[in-house]
């Protein structure tokens, strides 16, 4: 578990790397190509069969939100960016997931999880703004990145609420290895129109080791320790180290980008874990789900 949240945090600082900032579509078609090589390779090493023709369909949406659109939106919003600010809001994901799951899975939301969703938006704003509000940020190209990062924080949620019956019924496995290599088909006419063969050959050994890092531990193993680990763990203790991924975001964008860290960002990414940890803690009105049941989405970058 301490493997999947420290490659889903750093694996946002390689995606910043200078290297893919010409054509995200390269490096999204390669991270999706390898993360389904060794899914499908771990299936057959388990003895698994392939999703049945039937699930392709529900698949193929699952693949275009959560691994086409969503990796290409998280690459773009980085050439933007800082990995700093990105790896703070990364943290609205539960909080978007919680107001899907009040609209489409009936889930109560209370005062409590208002007041958490509203400490959260305001750590959001403060990481975006730097506390300047007045309307020339909203020009600037940093907060255009921010506002993609966002966009993509509620594509995921969305990814979430649409994956979750597929899921139950596929297992995590058989169904996150199709949907990563339908979304790899999708990615597969943007790599073309972008010529994104061409980029491999531009590519530094640094730029040839974060891409096997993304492809292979963040879309790849990533996804094995998060399943493996729920089938060990409570969900609930699975839940805590959603607090590690900011923080690992942040140590890989200083150590490794030599990004400065802001007291305004620390304050905002701060305000933004309280509110996340204000609505898990919230009641909630529906039946106790198991462990698969309440965390079958997997990583988010």
């Amino acid at each position: 578990m301490c493997w999947w949240r420290s490659s889903s945090g750093a694996s946002r600082s390689s995606r910043r790397r200078r290297s893919w900032r010409r054509s995200p579509a390269a490096l999204i078609f390669a991270r999706a190509g390898l993360g389904s090589l060794l899914l499908f390779g771990f299936l057959t090493l388990r003895r698994e069969a392939p999703p049945p023709r039937d699930a392709w369909g529900a698949l193929a949406l699952m693949g275009f939100v959560g691994v086409a659109l969503h990796g290409m939106l998280q690459a773009y919003a980085l050439t933007l960016t800082s990995a700093v600010k990105s790896g703070w809001l990364i943290g609205l994901i539960p909080l978007w997931s919680a107001v899907l799951a009040a609209v489409f899975l009936g889930e109560r939301f209370g005062r409590r999880k208002a007041a958490g969703l509203a400490l959260g938006f305001l750590g959001a704003v403060l990481v975006v703004t730097g506390g300047r509000l007045g309307s020339d940020v909203l020009r600037l190209p940093s907060t255009r990145g921010d506002l993609l990062f966002i966009v993509s924080t509620v594509n995921w949620a969305v990814y979430s609420v649409l994956g979750h019956r597929t899921l139950r019924r596929l297992g995590p496995f058989r169904a996150t290895a199709g949907a990563m290599a339908a979304g790899w088909l999708f990615l597969l006419p943007l790599f073309l129109a972008a010529r994104g063969w061409s980029d491999y050959g531009r590519l530094s050994a640094t730029g040839w080791a974060a891409l096997l890092f993304l492809g292979i531990g963040a879309s790849g193993l990533g996804y094995l320790f998060w399943y493996g680990a729920l089938e060990r763990i409570e969900a609930s203790r699975v839940a805590a180290f959603l607090y590690l991924e900011p923080l690992v975001t942040l140590a890989a964008a200083v150590v490794l980008l030599g990004e400065a860290v802001t007291l305004e960002a620390l304050a905002g990414g701060l305000l933004l874990l309280a509110g996340v940890a204000v609505v898990q803690r919230a009641p909630s009105a529906r039946r106790r789900e198991s462990p698969k049941e309440k965390s079958l989405t997997g990583p988010s970058g």
